[in-house]
């Protein structure tokens, strides 16, 4: 995939779409028991001037989060990382992942948008008792 374009083509056409902006969409994936998590995808610059997807989902409130054990978390994974952004105004915690264009086809953007959102709501039961808010 070359493109943001393509790649809201492509997700447009496996999911409903609840935000369909110029270099953000989002939709919620459909996990085991009814559950869901939220995805969002942003198009972003590198310093090099290559175009880079973004996928994240939000996890949780960042107040009271542990910054080393999200650092020891963030050391042990092989795909996605934690990082702190704001959701109407508050930091959460999100689960994050950066891949250059040049690098996505549809097959590698569907296991990764897959097994951050399987991980996110797993990070997102544990943080709050087992809720679905994301």
């Amino acid at each position: 995939m070359q493109s943001f374009e393509q790649i809201r083509s492509h997700v447009g056409n496996l999911h409903n779409l609840r935000t369909n902006d110029p270099y953000l969409i989002s939709f919620d994936l459909t996990l085991a028991d009814g559950r869901h998590q939220g995805i969002y995808l942003a198009e972003m610059e590198g310093d090099d001037g290559l175009k880079h997807l973004r996928i994240s989902t939000p996890i949780g409130p960042a107040t009271g989060i542990d910054a080393t054990r999200c650092m020891r978390f963030n050391w042990e994974q092989r795909t996605g990382y934690l990082a702190v952004s704001d959701l109407d105004g508050s930091p959460y915690l999100h689960l994050v992942e950066n891949r250059p264009y040049p690098l996505l086809h549809g097959d590698e953007l569907n296991r990764v948008i897959r097994e951050l959102g399987q991980l996110g709501d797993r990070l997102e039961q544990a943080i709050s008792s087992g809720g679905d808010t994301f």
